[in-house]
């Protein structure tokens, strides 16, 4: 009971910020405030979003500026949709992941080795008749998608030994993030899937409770689990993109011109954000081996591919879900050769 109320408590003061902190934003002047909060995110997705902010500040001549609430003050990131859906936040930016929950077709990303290269990823993510339903599929619920931020292939990362084939996972437990095809994915690979948040990792791979995860080279570093899992196998499973979602209402309450300026900011920091992301890694990179000593190898990933098939079956006899991934698929580099 008592931790209900606190939690109660803590929610209306949450509220109250983000009302004072919009309010003392526009007092000085008549300018729309869009309220972005945002998890823990690596460097150039944080950039990125700035970069957003200040552009849609620079076209609509200060009509329309950016507020940021980061690193998880206002939660993780089914908090933060849940928040942008109510209107209590404007904006978020969360992994297409955290948004199968709301709309099943942003489950066809989670599918392993969909994409057969980074080039095969952004031609889809740039198809807009292939985005445009995507982001619409969730406006009965009062959110929208704008744009994508890149968040690189994920690739497993142990504590003890490398990943080279699909047998140096068996009877290892791997966490995974709260996806079914995540799930699916490890048990067909002989693994042993535990979903839990990014926050518990670091501490369960420390304590031995898990054996190892999968994520970007981020993790190294800037979450410090190359300290503790310095083995990292480039099997480029997944890639999923991040998704930068916008409270309908509050889209709708801007002009026409501001409208426009937002979706082309949005793009635009798209853009930048590519720039800015391989290099990025390639430091993160670095300094995980310098600093942990981290070891990356890479893998046959043929066994890996045959071994995931019975998720693409599922897929292509889906009706609900057939029609994009056949669309997908038909942008591959063997489509293009």
């Amino acid at each position: 009971m008592k931790k209900n109320i606190l939690a109660l408590v803590a929610g209306l003061a949450m509220l109250v910020l983000i009302s004072g902190c919009s309010t003392r934003a526009g007092a000085e002047q008549d300018t729309q405030v869009l309220r972005f909060g945002y998890a823990s995110n690596s460097q150039p997705v944080i950039d990125a979003m700035k970069e957003f902010g200040r552009l849609v500040e620079e076209k609509t001549d200060g009509e329309v500026v950016v507020d940021y609430f980061p690193d998880g003050q206002l939660g993780g990131e089914r908090e933060l949709i849940e928040l942008t859906q109510t209107g209590a936040i404007d904006m978020t930016k969360v992994s297409g992941a955290a948004l199968e929950s709301f709309s099943d077709i942003y489950s066809v990303f989670g599918i392993p080795f969909l994409f057969d290269s980074e080039e095969h990823y952004y031609r889809v993510l740039e198809d807009d008749d292939i985005m445009d339903p995507v982001y619409q599929s969730t406006q009965d619920m009062g959110i929208v998608g704008l744009t994508y931020y890149d968040s690189g292939a994920r690739n497993f990362y142990m504590s003890e030994g490398p990943i080279e084939t699909p047998e140096d996972l068996e009877g290892k437990i791997i966490r995974v993030m709260q996806s079914e095809i995540a799930i699916e994915m490890i048990e067909l690979l002989g693994g042993s899937p535990t979903p839990m948040g990014s926050g518990e990792v670091y501490t369960s791979l420390q304590q031995g409770i898990i054996d190892g995860s999968e994520n970007n080279e981020f993790v190294l570093v800037t979450a410090g689990h190359g300290a503790v899992a310095p083995y990292y196998s480039y099997s480029e499973h997944t890639r999923v993109p991040d998704i930068i979602v916008i409270n309908e209402e509050s889209l709708a309450g801007l002009t026409e011109e501001q409208i426009e300026a937002v979706h082309e900011s949005a793009e635009e920091s798209t853009e930048f954000q590519k720039g800015v992301w391989s290099e990025a890694v390639e430091n993160e990179k670095q300094t995980a081996a310098e600093e942990y000593g981290v070891v990356y190898n890479e893998v046959d990933k043929k066994p890996f591919q045959d071994a995931v098939q019975p998720i693409h079956e599922q897929f292509k006899e889906n009706d609900e879900f057939n029609e994009m991934y056949e669309a997908i698929r038909n942008l591959s580099d063997t489509e293009e050769e």
